[in-house]
């Protein structure tokens, strides 16, 4: 039986490299195709998408969703589980001014993102400006960091 559930989990490199084929995909809010349109929330369903995951899709929110509803959104994904320390290929949930409304992958050392002022999906350092953003911490069952 382990070595079934071994063969069920994602490495974290898989979900980096899944992240980093939309970078320079430009942004558009509700965008779920990459290569064409994609905003943070499709960065992630297609990184799912590209792992085989079940993930739920929202369409009609808001550019800025305020009042929880992205955390309660990303609560309630089969495919993704909160945890407490960042780790490589986990999901950042960060707060600008007005609470939970952006969503990053984390390489490591990188920040991956669909980031509207940039106008496409992005990679730059994580600076600590944005490690204090985050506010939750998610990640996809089943994945494994070794």
């Amino acid at each position: 039986m382990q070595y079934w559930v071994a063969m069920l989990s994602i490495d974290a490199c898989v979900i980096i490299s899944a992240a980093r084929e939309c970078i320079n995909t430009p942004f558009r809010h509700q965008g779920r195709i990459n290569g064409r349109a994609l905003d943070c929330a499709g960065l992630i369903i297609h990184v799912a998408h590209e792992l085989g995951l079940d993930y739920l899709d929202q369409a009609g929110y808001a550019r800025l969703p305020g009042a929880g509803l992205l955390e309660a959104a990303l609560d309630a994904q089969p495919c993704l589980q909160r945890v407490a320390e960042l780790q490589p290929g986990d999901i950042a949930l960060m707060s600008f001014s007005s609470g939970p409304q952006h969503l990053g992958f984390f390489d490591g050392e990188n920040l991956i993102h669909a980031y509207q002022p940039y106008g496409k999906v992005c990679e730059h350092r994580l600076t600590a400006e944005w490690r204090n953003r985050i506010v939750r911490i998610y990640r996809f069952v089943r994945i494994s960091h070794g």
